[in-house]
């Protein structure tokens, strides 16, 4: 029997009752709602958002006043083991005639690489005065199973200056004439690794610690693996068997199988020294980590716990986040979604506004394709369906699985994907609803408009579709998106 009109939730309008959408926004009362910026890749939307909307921020941290020293001190005085001159020493051969290799992260990870007060100079100077001639020193991208850079991302990234005098290559998990073969993982798998990493006399490991949801943390040992390993061990890194695991979560390494598998494989290769940064909501540089792999990220992972977690007195009713740097495709978006799930109410209301700014603003077409599956059946089913003895494991599969665990706990109609530069038809693909659907005139010839009142507009649904129920709901906005960790305080779940 169909549901009356009447009885419908708001949320079960379809995309041809646009006029029924767009007068419950127009009428709803907003005159006393407040501005508040909501990052949106360069640019910042001045959102209007209900007046006792709660403002669920990271702790401030002092930033790093001068980069360029901070960098040389702590490569001066490196965390648990010597420093850079002496671990050379130790090689057993002439300095002239070491190679070395050093990996950096993809353009999905905002490390500070570039500059006079970035990472690189001044550790490649270091190789430099010890003696290591700029010939035998190789970047190596950690790409894991992500598409190779541009030469846009490499010039952004490293700087021109970098690029001419070093060669930077790219790792690819799935060329096997590039990988070597280093012996089975704790869970029994044969390991491959970059080869031109592995073969290098010192290997260095650069990146970014912060939360991260699998992990734990990232930057550390996750440099190598997934970063610089063969398609079959990320493929076992990102299984369920693994995923699904309570420990897979942000900020947990004890019992994460995930972390334990990554820093197992890492040990193997082997890493003679790392430098992880930290940065603040700003992206500006607050630590430097230099050292031995496992006592520098573990320090580092001490001052990301500090600021970062953030206790809530409640559960809520919407919740609008954003991207931030990562969101640079919905592949990558997925962490603003999960990690805003510790502070919502299940079955409520989330609102994710995102440049999906990368060239495949939606990402490659196997995680399209799952993604669609994902949409299609539903969360319990997608998860089933890679769990069967039967299923080929899939490249991407993992982030549509994520993005399951958001719709365990959200229905997918209640989630809001705010985007410009999506087109419908790629909308199509993705669950929940479209935010082309919020705008009363979808061409637009500057995004930030359109996408501030596809965000207001979802807000407005969804604060009516409460009233209607007799509720005031309670709304939060997460300042920091996908770097915020809510965590809920004990016995507060109940509370509206």
């Amino acid at each position: 029997m169909k549901k009356k009109l009447k009885e419908l939730s708001l949320f079960d309008l379809e995309v041809d009752m646009r006029p029924d959408i767009e007068n419950i926004c127009r009428e709803t009362d907003t005159t006393d709602w407040k501005e508040i910026p909501v990052e949106y890749g360069a640019e910042i939307l001045k959102v209007c958002v209900p007046p006792d909307c709660a403002i669920i921020s990271m702790k401030e941290i002092p930033i790093l006043q001068d980069p360029r020293a901070a960098f040389e001190e702590a490569l001066s005085r490196p965390i648990g083991c010597p420093p850079l001159a002496e671990i050379i020493r130790d090689k057993g051969k002439p300095a002239a005639e070491l190679t070395a290799a050093v990996t950096v992260s993809d353009i999905t990870r905002p490390v500070p690489y570039r500059g006079e007060g970035g990472l690189l100079r001044p550790l490649l100077n270091r190789l430099g005065a010890c003696g290591i001639p700029r010939k035998n020193v190789r970047i190596v991208i950690g790409n894991g199973m992500h598409r190779r850079s541009t030469a846009e991302e490499r010039a952004g990234m490293f700087g021109d200056e970098i690029l001419r005098d070093y060669p930077v290559i790219d790792h690819d998990c799935e060329d096997a004439d590039s990988l070597t073969f280093i012996g089975k993982s704790v869970t029994g798998g044969d390991v491959f690794v970059n080869s031109a990493f592995h073969r290098a006399d010192l290997r260095i490991a650069t990146g970014l610690v912060e939360s991260h949801y699998m992990v734990g943390l990232s930057g550390g040992r996750k440099a190598i693996c997934p970063g610089l390993v063969d398609k079959r061990t990320i493929e076992k890194f990102h299984s369920p068997a693994f995923l699904e695991s309570p420990f897979a979560q942000n900020l947990i390494l004890k019992g994460n199988p995930c972390h334990e598998e990554s820093l197992a494989i890492a040990r193997t290769v082997g890493v003679d020294f790392i430098v992880n940064t930290t940065l603040d909501r700003d992206m500006r540089l607050t630590g430097v980590f230099a050292g031995d792999l496992e006592a520098a990220h573990m320090a580092a992972g001490e001052l990301i716990r500090e600021y970062v977690s953030v206790p809530v007195e409640r559960e809520y009713d919407i919740i609008l986040t954003h991207g931030g740097y990562v969101g640079r495709n919905h592949y990558q978006a997925v962490k603003a979604a999960h990690n805003a799930l510790p502070a919502i109410r299940k079955g409520g209301v989330l609102i994710v506004v995102t440049d999906n700014r990368d060239a495949e603003p939606i990402g490659g077409p196997e995680y399209k394709s799952l993604l669609h599956m994902l949409k299609i059946q539903g969360a319990d089913h997608y998860l089933r369906m890679i769990e069967a003895p039967g299923w080929r494991f899939t490249k991407d599969q993992w982030e549509p699985e994520m993005w399951a665990k958001v719709f365990r706990k959200i229905d997918e109609e209640r989630f809001f994907y705010c985007t410009h530069t999506i087109p419908r038809e790629g909308y199509d693909l993705i669950p929940g609803r479209c935010g082309l659907d919020l705008l009363g005139e979808e061409e637009w010839c500057d995004p930030v408009p359109a996408v501030r009142e596809m965000a207001e507009n979802a807000l407005r649904l969804a604060v009516a579709d409460y009233r209607r129920k007799g509720i005031e709901p309670k709304v939060a906005f997460i300042r920091e998106g996908p770097y915020t960790i809510p965590y809920l305080k004990a016995g507060k779940a109940a509370a509206r």
